[in-house]
């Protein structure tokens, strides 16, 4: 939506349309979208739906003690690191702010890796990625040019 047509109190509201098109997956109505602004269709009239939206917890992996402080050491390390650079950028003491700052970083990293992992005490041992999906992706648009877009779309193969 764009700011031309924002509500005046940003509040969520309903799509308006009709429905031009119906597509599996968002890749497939984003395609149609395109193809109507590449036949200089006034696409400002769209709107791309997602109906019956569901989350999706993909598993990646098993976490275990090893992984858990590993990643903690270099996450912790990174920002030790960050931190060692600003301070040494206004010390002349050298690479001593920088090696501190890792090593201390690294230390604070496992402790607290080390202290979330155990208070969950085993009830979530795997790494989850969460996705917003749809069970289809409609393409609405504003009655002035649904038929127009509608018959744009049948030639899209």
């Amino acid at each position: 939506m764009t700011a031309a047509f924002a509500p005046a109190n940003n509040m969520p509201t309903l799509p308006e349309g009709w429905p031009i098109g119906s597509y599996d997956n968002y890749k497939e109505a984003q395609r149609a979208v395109d193809h109507l602004a590449d036949n200089e269709f006034p696409v400002q009239d769209v709107t791309i739906v997602g109906v019956e939206p569901m989350v999706v917890e993909r598993v990646s992996g098993r976490l275990t003690w090893g992984r858990v402080l590993t990643t903690g050491a270099a996450s912790g390390a990174w920002f030790g690191l960050f931190v060692g650079l600003l301070l040494s950028m206004f010390s002349a003491a050298g690479f001593a702010p920088i090696l501190i700052g890792v090593a201390s970083g690294v230390v604070f990293g496992l402790a607290w890796s080390a202290v979330q992992y155990g208070a969950t005490r085993g009830q979530r041992d795997f790494i989850s990625h969460s996705q917003l999906v749809a069970r289809r992706y409609d393409v609405l648009c504003k009655p002035r040019n649904a038929e127009l877009g509608r018959t744009l779309l049948t030639n899209l193969t």
